[in-house]
């Protein structure tokens, strides 16, 4: 038995066994193996399936590409927090939720820290049938619209090596992909269909500072049938025109740095 339950027998309370095993996972220096956990804490290995799978469902552990766990999406939205982070989520709230009335769509706020993605603010689908996807810091950002936008304007940049494939839609050619990039800055904004989920879509566009410098990105993103049939280039247009006026607001020495 490790150090999580040394001196004594791990409790037989499912809360016990979780915490373990988020234990184990949060203080690992690299992603955790199901095998590694079921071993380390000798639970039985349709238990530890269990746990795991109601701690990713709640956002405190996600699995990376090959299928390992590491920690979730809520301790990289807290490591993020700062007070420029969140009045940027407030400043940017009453834009979010008028872009949720037009569209009906779920609208997500996202910036860069390192060179990952993350979801600081959120305005859910009013429409039963939603995306069911939360923008997650393992997301791939060459296969989403608001990566796409950071990726475009330097923002975030692309990882050395095989760009990771999630579906068969999935923009992995690089050549192809630093073109798509070009005409995400000419047109201001940038889509995704069926790129990192088969049946999802979503558009984005740029947050401004007052110098013009891009430090955030905003999407309305749903099911690939209704983001379609109401029209990419439609959609990219009136993100630009809702965002267009928070450049007013931004400071750039108040956000640059925060992340």
């Amino acid at each position: 038995m490790n150090r999580v339950a040394d001196g004594a027998q791990l409790r037989a309370r499912p809360i016990d066994r979780a915490t373990a095993l988020l234990t184990l996972v949060v203080e690992a220096g690299a992603p955790r193996t199901f095998a590694s956990l079921v071993d380390e804490l000798g639970m039985a290995r349709s238990t530890t399936w269990r746990l795991l799978g109601a701690l990713e469902d709640n956002g405190l552990i996600q699995r990376d590409q090959t299928g390992a766990f590491r920690p979730g999406s809520l301790f990289v939205r807290y490591a993020a927090r700062s007070s420029a982070v969140r009045d940027l989520a407030e400043l940017a709230r009453p834009v979010l939720e008028q872009l949720g009335g037009l569209t009906a769509e779920t609208v997500s706020l996202a910036v860069a820290r390192g060179n990952a993605l993350i979801e600081i603010a959120r305005v859910d689908s009013r429409h039963v049938l939603t995306a069911g996807h939360r923008v997650d810091s393992g997301d791939p950002p060459h296969c989403t619209a608001l990566g796409k936008v950071l990726l475009a304007h330097g923002v975030l940049t692309l990882p050395p090596g095989r760009l990771a494939r999630c579906t068969p839609y999935s923009p992995t050619d690089r050549a192809a992909l630093e073109r798509e990039l070009t005409q995400v800055r000419r047109r201001g904004w940038a889509a995704s269909v069926d790129e990192l989920e088969v049946g999802l879509a979503g558009v984005a566009a740029p947050v401004r500072a007052t110098d013009g410098a891009v430090i955030a990105a905003v999407s309305v993103s749903g099911p690939h049938d209704r983001i379609v049939g109401r029209g990419v280039s439609e959609l990219g247009e009136l993100l630009l025109a809702q965002l267009r006026g928070m450049a007013r607001l931004v400071q750039p020495d108040s956000v640059a740095t925060s992340w």
